[in-house]
């Protein structure tokens, strides 16, 4: 059992490392610098601000400073918001992306398997027919679009919701139901999928036929093993709402990670994008090492492992 959790540890580590490495090297391998802009500058203070911040160094030596820095916690500073670090920016915009996605998780959650629970139980009746359309729905309409018709209807025909902004608890019902929208559709049809396949189970059909009740038959031996495939989904997911969605904030205008993450896009801040990008796939990696961890205790099989 130790070792199973100790090798996922180590995978997420190394996972992460290679991550980080791919990002410098591809950052550093795009034509230009962080100081390039449209209008030329000069080069007196394109060397200065090179020596600056030591990028006039050998590439192994920014390397090995950027992954000392990485190790330590601290991400360097900002190149285009002067006297910031991208500690500080993520500090800043990640309570406000984080506080979207933790109310949009909760409802995928709370909302998301029993809907898919009840939709398998009662397969081809309305209900299921009703779940599986409002589902489809959900899943083939972008994040974008519901932003802008919730803006269009809520916000500026019927003047329910402000029109962005979070500066009211009313500001937090438009993105929450733009960035739910998706994952909330695709959990209800995994669950309801992995369930109808496990009630077909011989196990199931068993326990049946011994006199258990239909509830402890269901909510015992099915849903247990059902739950394991949205397991799966729903830890990378938690990472990806989380730590916000770039277009949602940016419809809302929300002072999340998003919007921190376009404009060093825009401004070719190389120390900004390198840092939110290992952020972004840290949480992520750690989100499936939960994942992982969690399926030993769901399917003890799993943390025992057959290779074993």
């Amino acid at each position: 059992m130790g070792s199973y959790y100790f090798n996922r540890f180590v995978s997420a580590v190394v996972t992460i490392v290679l991550i980080a490495t791919l990002t410098f090297v591809m950052m550093h391998s795009i034509p230009g610098g962080p100081f390039t802009r449209e209008r030329p500058v000069p080069d007196e203070i394109i060397r200065a601000l090179n020596e600056k911040y030591n990028l006039d160094a050998p590439l192994y030596v920014q390397y090995f400073d950027y992954m000392k820095g990485l190790f330590t916690f601290d991400l360097g500073p900002s190149y285009s918001k002067i006297g910031t670090t991208v500690n500080e920016l993520l500090a800043g915009g990640f309570p406000e992306s984080a506080k979207i996605g933790l109310m949009s998780t909760v409802l995928i959650i709370v909302l998301g398997i029993p809907l898919g629970i009840i939709s398998a139980l009662k397969q081809n009746k309305f209900i299921d027919y009703l779940v599986m359309f409002m589902a489809t729905l959900g899943v083939t309409v972008p994040s974008f679009v519901i932003a802008t018709l919730i803006i269009y209807f809520f916000a500026g025909k019927l003047g329910w919701l402000p029109t962005f902004g979070v500066s009211s608890p009313l500001g937090y019902v438009g993105p929450v139901i733009a960035l739910t929208g998706y994952s909330l559709s695709f959990v209800a049809r995994l669950t309801r999928s992995s369930m109808l396949e496990v009630l077909r189970q011989d196990y199931i059909r068993t326990a049946r036929a011994n006199g258990l009740k239909e509830f402890k038959v269901i909510g015992k031996h099915a849903v247990k093993n059902a739950l394991i495939p949205v397991v799966t989904y729903i830890g990378p997911m938690i990472a990806a709402i989380l730590t916000g969605s770039f277009v949602v904030e940016k419809i809302f205008a929300i002072p999340g990670m998003g919007r921190y993450f376009v404009e060093s896009v825009t401004n070719r801040d190389y120390t900004t994008i390198m840092g939110m990008t290992v952020f972004y796939a840290a949480f992520y990696v750690i989100m499936v090492l939960i994942v992982d961890i969690a399926y030993g205790f769901i399917d003890p099989r799993i943390r025992l492992g057959k290779g074993k």
